[in-house]
This record gives structure tokens, sequence and C-alpha cells, in this order.
């Protein structure tokens, strides 16, 4: 079972130690995002966008109860009635949440505090491996519904971290800066040959329900940039007038650029001739090797008409991303099945923000594409919708309520994102306004008949590549 995430064995007490890390790790940073601050600024909402930092660190701890305590294990609730719907996200829009009697500072660390002493009491006396018959065996086979909460968690941290970005005030948050690297002499795009590969998985045991199940794609050839665009690149963008030219945009978009006056990346404030960045309470130069971050579908959109490309299709990137052509296989990341690590990406939230271009050459695909997983979460061309074969578990709010052409798909997890909920196959998405999310794009092309069995950039010679 090549890629598993545990073990080939089914090990339970392998699978319980990594659970056991990965949940302590997510706290540890929910912790840090929710002490960092004061009792005011947690319970403010500091955008109609996000809910207040005390609403998400209930929220989680309620997602835990709810499927470790009561689902799994058939405990009864720890609050009184009322508090599954205070931290319902569909019930209250965000906007909403400060308006609702939820629980203060103290009250939400003493609850998801009793919540996660419970659930370690369960973890290790739980049983974890088993054919899953019953649906409660799906939850508990290698450890599925824990892995569901420490992914979950860690996803809200991404969400505080973006509620972080968009306060005011000094900075509450440090890290160390992320590599800025020299940028290494990389071809401008990566030709991938036609041909098809395995999408998605059946082999990760924690692997969603939208990222299932594995299934053949053919996808003809196409040229794909080997970096994310940068923030110089797109600074050339702006000042050839790409946000005042309505020739480059979708009409939906071109509507909103022009509703929502935008002339720049959130969180872009100009400097002269130059352009600077707020981040985390912080004003920085806009570093012209990093990926660009905090654009929205549109803006990604635009850009790469503007560049004579276009953005890639989902298949695509996860093609460039995982199929190694020399074995015909599809690996768990782009360098191969083992874990991220400081060598390859850029996760975890270590460094507050993106490394520059070409910084993690241990990291790169089968074809020579970089930085694939980590930096900046990457906007696909795709409408974000279910596999052949799609079966929603263990609930359809997870994924099938939002398929639609109302989102649109990302791929390959930002610098705030952990490695347990990022891979290869792992699929999120958003409305294509979305900007405070830290997502950038990079973009492709497609090739001629010709181009059918091309070489990959690592065989090309750096002059034939993107001639």
């Amino acid at each position: 079972m090549p890629g598993d995430r545990v073990s080939t064995e089914r090990d339970p007490e392998a699978i319980r130690a990594r659970l056991r890390a990965d949940l302590d790790r997510a706290r540890e940073r929910t912790s840090t995002l929710t002490s960092v601050v004061d009792h005011d600024e947690l319970t403010r909402q500091h955008s109609p966008l996000m809910s207040p930092l005390v609403w998400d660190l209930a929220h989680i701890g309620n997602q835990e109860e709810l499927w470790l305590l009561r689902r799994l294990a058939d405990r009864p609730a720890l609050l009184p009635p009322g508090i599954d719907e205070l931290y319902d996200a569909f019930r209250h829009p965000r906007a909403d949440r400060p308006s609702l009697p939820l629980l203060d500072p103290t009250q939400a660390r003493r609850y998801v505090a009793e919540v996660r002493g419970r659930v370690s009491d369960l973890l290790e006396s739980t049983p974890l491996a088993g054919p899953p018959v019953t649906f409660k065996d799906a939850l508990l086979d290698e450890g599925f519904a824990f892995a569901m909460i420490a992914q979950h968690e860690q996803q809200h941290v991404e969400t505080m971290l973006a509620t972080h970005q968009l306060r005011v005030g000094p900075p509450a948050l440090t890290a160390p800066a992320a590599p800025h690297r020299p940028v290494p002499a990389l071809p401008t795009e990566v030709l991938i040959p036609a041909g098809d590969f395995e999408m998605g998985t059946d082999l990760d045991p924690w692997a969603l329900d939208n990222e299932r199940p594995a299934h053949r794609v053919h996808v003809p050839a196409f040229a794909l940039d080997s970096t994310p665009v940068t923030n110089a690149a797109y600074a050339q963008f702006i000042a050839a007038g790409g946000y005042t030219d309505p020739r480059w945009w979708h009409p939906d978009g071109w509507v909103h650029v022009q509703a929502a006056g935008l002339v720049a990346p959130q969180f872009w404030v100009p400097n002269g001739p130059d352009w600077s960045v707020l981040r985390f309470g912080e004003t920085l130069p806009v570093h012209p090797d990093e990926p660009v971050q905090h654009v929205c579908w549109y803006e990604a959109d635009a850009y790469a008409r503007w560049a004579g490309r276009r953005l890639p299709t989902e298949a695509e990137w996860e093609k460039a991303a995982r199929h190694d052509p020399v074995t015909g296989r599809s690996r768990r990341y782009p360098w191969g099945d083992a874990e991220p690590d400081e060598q390859r990406s850029n996760l975890g939230g270590r460094h507050l923000g993106p490394a520059t271009v070409g910084a993690y050459p241990e990291g790169a695909s089968a074809y020579g594409v970089h930085q694939l997983i980590g930096d900046v979460w990457e906007w696909t061309s795709s409408d974000f919708g279910g596999y052949p074969g799609f079966v929603a578990f263990p609930y359809k709010e997870y994924s099938e309520v939002f398929f639609g052409p109302g989102y649109k798909v990302l791929r390959g997890g930002a610098w705030a994102v952990d490695p347990v909920a990022c891979r290869g196959t792992f699929r999120n998405w958003d409305h294509p306004i979305r900007r405070q999310i830290f997502a950038g794009f990079r973009t492709a092309r497609s090739v001629g008949p010709e181009h059918e069995h091309c070489r990959t950039a690592r065989d090309a010679r750096p002059e034939e590549v993107g001639s």
C-alpha cells in the first residue's frame, strides 16, 4: 500500500502515537493563536468575513466532543443543550456570530481542555484497526475520526491566522523569516506529456471524502510554470494597467474589481514607485521573489490571460504534482512518499509567510515542478465537485454541500497549513472573490499534438524550455 500515512502493517500503536502527536501539535498552535491577544481581541470581530477568535476556539472543542466523545464513544454532552447550535457553522453566518451568547474566553478554554482530556483517554483505550463493517467501524479504522479532528483543528488554525492577518494593532505573532535564497536558474515552465494518471486516493487512510476515490484521468500535454507566480511578475501586471483593462477579466470578475475598488493584492500598499505589504501588524517591503499571495481567483485568472496563459485545471495540477513518469504511479507528495520536512516544503506556519521561489529544490516533483506543496494555496480553473463514485463520509456538510460552480478549487497548501492537512490529493475550495486566504497561483498553457510525448524540463536543455 504505497503512500499510506501511518504504516503498511496497520499497527495500532504506531497509529496511536501518530495521532497523539498530530492532536498535540494542533492544540499547541491553537493555544498560541488564542493566548497572544487579550480578552477584547478574542471576542471582537476583526472582519465581517471572519468569526471572533473565541468562536473558532469553542467550535474546535465542540466538533471534537461531538464526533469523538458523543458519536464515537456515546458519552453525554458536557454542556447544556444549545451548544451545538451556537457552534454550527451552517446555522450562523460569520458576520452574525459576535451577537450570539458565546462562551467567553475563560469558559471556552476550560471547555476545550476538558474535551481534550477525555479524548486523550479515549484515544489510549480505543481499538484503531480492523475492517470497517459498520459506520462506527469506519470512523475508527486506522484512527480516521481522530485524524479528521486533527485536520479540522489545523484548518481552523489557518482560519485564525487569517483573522490575525486582518486584525489592526501591534504585532502579536513572531516567527523566523522564511528562506530568502537567491532564485536558482530554473526553467520558466515545464512540459508535461499527455497521458493517463491516477488522480485521488484509495490508499490514504486519513484522506477526506472529496479526495476519494482514486480514478484514471487522461490529461492532454500542457506546460506549467515551474514555480508560483512571484510578486515581481504580478507587479508588472499592475504596472501595465491590468486592473483597469476589462480585456483580461472574467465578466463577473470585472464587475467585482470595479465594485470592490481592487488595485493590487490585498494588504499591498503603495510605497512611492514600489509596494509594501502589511503582514501581521508589520509593514514590510514586498519581496520580489516571493510567491504573490492574497489574490482572488478573478485576479489570478486575469493575470494569466494578460500573460497569454491560463490557470491549470485541477487534474493538470495533480498530475504535475504526483505522477511519476518512470514508475507510472502517483506519489503522495511531489518528492515521493516521505513526510514533509524543512528541506522539502514551507508548512506548519513556522515562518508566517512564503519563502522565495526555488527555495526548496528537494521538494520538486518528478517533472521538475517546484513548490507545489507549501508556501501558497494555488488557484485552479476547476469548479469544486465530487470525483466519479464520490460518497459523502462521514457527513455531507464537509464537502458535498459546496459542490458546484460557486466554488473554485485550490491545491497545494500554504505556509500556514499543517502537514496533517496537506498532501498531493488534498483539495481546498473557496469563492472566487476570496482574498484573505493565503492563496496564490501558477499559470499553464496548452501545447499542440507535437508535444504529446514531449520530454520534461528535467530532460531538456535550459534553452529548449519554453521555446
